[in-house]
């Protein structure tokens, strides 16, 4: 193939734009916010886990004060009956009868008010687990949008630089051959490089020295002659700064 040499070295114009927008497809894959982002949220995950559980313990206790409170008031209601018939007076037998039961409820009474108090001390500590792993919740929470922030600050400074490569790109593309710009974008999209520099002997591409009749094969190719690697088969742009 033949491209007049200023065309060759403008080659390396539209490469500089290409390994831009390359940097800059990686860096928006790369962000380090995003990695933050998925960790902050396999945290959250984790903590929202741990606050059903907190809450699953705190609703579980609500549920047996509250057995604890109608077995309480029961006791109460027959201790009430009783000491209402217990005042009306009656047999001795029915009174002793009246007097052993009332001990026996107020005996429960005790006992249930003690374990009572026991789930709600407990509560008292599930509720105040519940509030720290809210509190970690939300610190957590709170990390995640700054990252994302973050994040989205850094996308649109990335979108405005491709923005602006890209505009730069098309009129670059258009001034150069067509079947030079073809080969180049070939090469380019197999490995990334299209086109390098050809200096002090080596390929800018793959950056090996060439010696003996490969090197003299570059020195001895025309201008206008569109020299390639023979080992990475990069276009290699030969200009006054190349040494040959």
């Amino acid at each position: 193939m033949k491209a007049s040499p200023e065309a060759q070295r403008r080659l390396l114009d539209l490469q500089a734009v290409d390994t831009a927008l390359a940097q800059l497809a990686h860096r928006r894959k790369s962000l380090p916010e995003l990695a933050e982002i998925d960790a902050v949220a396999r945290e959250i995950s984790g903590l929202e886990d741990e606050r059903v559980r907190a809450q699953v313990a705190v609703d579980d206790l609500d549920r047996d004060i509250t057995r604890f409170e109608k077995d309480i008031e029961q006791v109460r209601v027959r201790k009430d009956r009783d000491q209402k018939r217990l005042d009306a007076g009656g047999a001795l037998r029915e009174i002793e009868g009246l007097q052993h039961e009332l001990a026996t409820l107020n005996r429960r009474q005790s006992e249930l008010e003690d374990a009572e108090l026991e789930l709600m001390e407990q509560k008292e500590s599930a509720e105040a687990a519940l509030t720290e792993v809210q509190g970690r919740m939300a610190a957590a929470t709170e990390r995640r949008e700054a990252a994302e922030r973050r994040r989205d600050e850094a996308l649109a400074d990335i979108a405005k630089e491709q923005e602006f490569k890209t505009s730069s790109r098309g009129p670059l593309s258009a001034d150069l051959p067509a079947d030079l710009v073809t080969l180049y974008d070939k090469i380019r999209l197999d490995s990334g490089l299209g086109a390098a520099l050809f200096q002090s002997g080596r390929c800018g591409g793959c950056r090996i020295e060439l010696y003996g009749a490969d090197l003299n094969r570059v020195r001895s190719a025309a201008p206008d002659e569109v020299v390639r690697c023979e080992e990475c088969r990069r276009i290699m742009v030969r200009t006054k700064e190349s040494g040959l």
